[in-house]
């Protein structure tokens, strides 16, 4: 990642938690996967949804697929560890989380490649400057949805309601 000290407040790098970790079963768009082998229903699919980011709608094109593919590349079918904020579950049973493959936050990763916004949820926001720093970053060097020959037009909310 690239790290303008003065134009972007430094480069504090997050630390890897230790913990759990998880083992992903398929990736479901660019913010979701889901994972197998974990607590009491150890043999169903449960779905986590990356914490800080809004990445664009599947049909979202061409940034939607783009999206789920980076994040296929990051995690793969993987063990990966995963950390909780305040809430560790949304309103639809999603388990809520940032993703790390050994040093580096997934979430992050995300948003410094230009496949997903930063987007701070009021009370999940540890890692909030973090991933804004990423999005400016990937602003101002033109990557992925903030290419100038292809950007994309529509966040991924005014996307998702226009197209309900």
């Amino acid at each position: 990642m690239l790290c303008l000290v003065g134009l972007l407040g430094g480069c504090d790098r997050p630390i890897a938690p230790s913990g759990d970790s998880i083992e992903i079963r398929r990736v479901v768009s660019g913010q979701t996967v889901e994972i197998v082998n974990f607590g009491k229903n150890a043999q169903t699919a449960q779905t986590v949804r990356l914490i800080g980011i809004d990445a664009p709608d599947l049909q979202q094109q061409p940034w939607g697929m783009e999206a789920k593919q980076a994040l296929e590349q990051l995690v793969g079918s993987q063990s990966v560890r995963w950390e909780f904020d305040i809430e560790k579950q949304d309103g639809y049973g999603r388990w809520l989380a940032y993703l790390w493959v050994g040093n580096q936050l997934v979430n992050e990763q995300l948003v410094a490649s230009g496949y997903a916004l930063a987007m701070p949820r009021s009370p999940n926001v540890k890692y909030q400057e973090t991933l804004q720093r990423a999005q400016e970053s990937a602003r101002i060097s033109g990557r992925g949805i903030w290419n100038s020959d292809r950007p994309m037009r529509q966040t991924p909310a005014e996307f998702r309601r226009q197209n309900r």
